[in-house]
């Protein structure tokens, strides 16, 4: 017998006996207001968060992107010039303006949002834009990680990612930079999920 096949069967027989994985807390703080929490922890990290503009986000992405010449809309509530199906490769968004995404989950205790790949076809339009503008429905805001974990999105998709603000690097003096690399700026805006 190969010396591969001792070792592999030393291991089987020596394996130890298979037993129940522990029960995880909820490590919740029970009710609180996750949108503020969400805000609150968004800002920290240099993003920010707004309700959805009486004026519809077409007008406010005009104003408050007025260089913006290509917006890569991954959503059919904001309409693109950029169609996020068309990236031949991952440096494919690298000259987009804009991207525009609505996900599925945001994370109070962290100000983080989930994007994966069945809200961006390429992933890196999440973080080669020059800004990331997010939908976020206040009613998809959990209150911590551990919640965030036991969302659907993490088991059904391949690639998810959590990003919270655009990202910063601090020196050895505790100076905090934004941004780094990556987004120039991250804006989440509470907008109810449009009823089917």
């Amino acid at each position: 017998m190969p010396a591969r096949e001792d070792i592999l069967a030393a291991v089987r027989r020596n394996a130890p006996a298979p037993r129940e994985l522990p029960t995880v807390p909820d490590f919740g703080a029970g009710p609180a207001d996750l949108v503020s929490l969400f805000t609150a922890a968004l800002a920290r990290l240099d993003g920010k968060t707004i309700t959805a503009p009486e004026s519809g986000l077409a007008d406010w992405l005009a104003t408050t992107f007025p260089e913006a010449h290509r917006i890569c809309s991954a959503t059919s509530e904001v309409t693109g010039n950029v169609d996020p199906d068309g990236f031949a490769d991952w440096a494919g968004p690298a000259d987009v303006d804009v991207t525009v995404v609505r996900t599925p989950l945001g994370v109070a205790e962290t100000g983080s949002i989930l994007v994966t790949e069945a809200e961006l076809a390429v992933s890196t339009a999440a973080v080669l834009a020059q800004h990331l503008v997010v939908l976020l429905d206040p009613a998809d805001i959990v209150e911590n990680i551990h919640h965030a974990y036991a969302h659907p999105a993490f088991r059904q998709a391949g690639y998810a990612v959590l990003l919270s603000g655009p990202s910063g690097s601090a020196d050895i003096g505790g100076k905090t930079v934004h941004p780094a690399q990556g987004v120039t700026t991250l804006t989440a805006v509470l907008a109810p999920r449009p009823a089917h």
